[in-house]
């Protein structure tokens, strides 16, 4: 009991500072909404999906979708930084409560947040003309989002547990965000890639994130939904375990 309410207080804590913070939530939306509106629709009449029947505007939203909950939950990694910076951090490690758990309560919460940001893209996606899946096509999407968010959250986690400047974070996340949203096929299909960027495009965990979301919202994907789900969750538990590793390194 004591191990649950840890980590409950912790996701909840992520959960209240979330909801508090509008600006935060407003300005979020900005970059997919540009995306979806300005480059969706701009390109929509000049691209076509060979072996999709759908629009452009509708085969990039989940990509969309995919990179908003992936900016969302490597960026949760910096309120650690300042929990470290605030002394907060270290009130809580001395709590006679496992670092596992404390460290498990905040990937919770930052996927959460995450998991909630990608839903307003994915109502913004549904306003703008994107057809409104079937119930069990959401639910695949909603799993796919929410590994997505605990997968990234844990990278976060990793970066934030080795750093003590907040600028520093914010630096080497970017450094390897835009290389792993660009090259996830969320803006173009797979095999439209070229032939020596294609190796980076399969090891990047997001690319099984995104096309398991466009199979959920769309019926269709160049990845099976399985091996999909068998890549990124096999990259959840690798960051779950480095993340817990470095956590625990953490001194006080």
């Amino acid at each position: 009991m004591k191990a649950l309410s840890a980590i409950y207080t912790i996701w909840y804590r992520n959960v209240l500072k979330y909801f508090r913070m509008k600006s935060r939530i407003i300005g979020s939306l900005g970059m997919p909404f540009f995306f979806l509106v300005i480059i969706g629709f701009g390109l929509n009449s000049t691209i076509a999906i060979p072996g999709m029947q759908v629009d452009y505007v509708e085969f990039i939203a989940p990509g969309i979708i995919a990179m908003s909950i992936l900016f969302s939950s490597m960026f949760s990694g910096v309120q650690l930084v300042i929990d470290k910076q605030v002394g907060f951090l270290k009130e809580t490690l001395v709590a006679p409560v496992s670092r596992l758990h404390l460290m498990i309560g905040q990937a919770l919460g930052g996927a959460t947040t995450a998991l909630m940001q990608g839903i307003l893209v994915l109502v913004i996606s549904l306003f703008i003309g994107v057809n409104l899946p079937s119930i069990s096509g959401i639910l695949i999407a909603l799993l796919f989002m929410f590994l997505i968010g605990l997968s990234f959250t844990s990278v976060g986690i990793a970066f934030a547990s080795r750093m003590e400047d907040t600028h520093g974070f914010q630096l080497i996340v970017n450094f390897v965000l835009f290389p792993v949203f660009f090259l996830s096929g969320a803006l173009f299909p797979l095999d439209r890639i070229p032939g020596w960027l294609s190796f980076l495009t399969y090891i990047d965990p997001l690319t099984y994130g995104v096309e398991g979301i466009r199979y959920g919202m769309l019926g269709v994907s160049q990845i099976a939904p399985v091996l999909s789900f068998a890549a990124l969750g096999g990259f959840l538990i690798a960051m779950l375990l480095l993340g817990s590793l470095l956590f625990n390194k953490i001194k006080i």
